[in-house]
């Protein structure tokens, strides 16, 4: 569906040259939501406005359904753009036009027909939750309605990709669930592919299948979703994951503990198993919850616990042995009294 190769941007500035994206690869598969994960200045804006050439790329290649984009001449590259609809993050909606104007405007740029255009208003009006909204102007609407118009207004040309560059950051988190909701509705509903940028890893655990994370223009790690929360592999990576999952043990709980502090990781169907029983009942030991949670990503449990095994030291290291065997996943915890 989406494939580039080799993607170089280099920026020409006063102070010299600076590499925007540096030698990306990427493949994106047909119907799913792909999410470009990275903290500002990693290159993940300059990637996704080359995707629909805003940016033109200082080399390599650019693939959507088969058509190389790069190698088109401007009337066959405005076309190609009518299958990309794009999300910004602060809306970019006409102040003096209505909600069906900022709409009917993209319609009207690619010629639609004047007896076409008012009911494809009124079905994305729909679409999006706003059929009550179509006359009232941008300054009447809040941040959540606004990025509302800027999705039906991405939708209207019936695209078949939809870039979102930082589509919920300028929104609260209930108005970001919301629209990353609808998000994920009009994936499903629609089929359209959704490549999205954010450097908030909430969004990508909620609405992404597959995620890659940048790094300096490069693309670091890439893989699925889950499989990335589950083990990530780079530091980077790592601190994305712990800004969601991950939590440090309060120092009062530390101290004076009879057995070992262990860090146990349930993925998969093990999480809904009950290993910690199991070892009670195999095991001469006693354990203490000190802190736990567990997360859904892509409906898939994924658990992380702290707890105390206390008891006789061979007791203690059969047990966690056992637990280890299970969930493939425990840290001892070094500091453990």
């Amino acid at each position: 569906m989406i494939e580039v190769k080799s993607l170089v941007k280099v920026y020409e500035t006063k102070k010299g040259s600076v590499t925007g994206v540096e030698d990306v690869s990427l493949k994106v598969e047909k119907g799913e939501i792909y999410g470009i994960v990275g903290y500002s200045g990693a290159g993940k804006s300059s990637l996704l406005r080359c995707l629909n050439l805003l940016e033109k790329p200082t080399s390599g290649e650019i693939y959507i359904d088969g058509v190389e984009l790069t190698s088109l001449s401007k009337g066959e590259l405005r076309k190609a753009r009518l299958k990309i609809g794009m999300i910004f993050q602060h809306f970019h909606l006409v102040s003096a036009k209505t909600v069906s104007e900022n709409i009917a405007f993209a319609l009207k740029a690619a010629g639609t027909a004047k007896t076409e255009i008012n009911e494809r208003v009124l079905e994305l009006l729909h679409m999006v939750g706003l059929s009550d909204k179509k006359d009232v102007y941008p300054a009447q609407l809040s941040g959540g309605q606004k990025q509302r118009v800027g999705i039906a207004r991405a939708l209207a040309n019936n695209p078949s990709v939809l870039l979102c560059d930082e589509a919920t950051s300028a929104l609260d988190p209930s108005t970001t669930r919301s629209i990353l909701s609808l998000l994920k509705k009009i994936n499903r509903e629609l089929g359209i592919t959704i490549v999205l940028i954010t450097h908030e890893m909430e969004v990508v655990k909620t609405i992404c299948d597959r995620m890659a994370v940048m790094q300096d223009g490069k693309i670091i790690e890439e893989g699925n979703v889950y499989d990335i929360f589950a083990n990530p592999q780079e530091p980077l990576t790592k601190d994305f994951v712990n800004s969601i999952l991950q939590f440090e043990l309060p120092e009062r709980l530390r101290k004076e503990r009879e057995g070992k502090l262990i860090k146990i990781y349930f993925q998969g169907e093990i999480a809904e198993q009950g290993v910690i029983s199991d070892v009670f009942q195999k095991f001469k030991v006693r354990g203490n919850i000190l802190h736990g949670k567990i997360e859904y990503i892509q409906e898939i449990p994924l658990g992380i616990f702290i707890m105390e095994v206390s008891g006789e030291t061979l007791e203690i290291d059969r047990a966690i042995d056992y637990i280890a065997s299970r969930t493939r996943n425990l840290e001892v915890i070094e500091d453990a009294a």
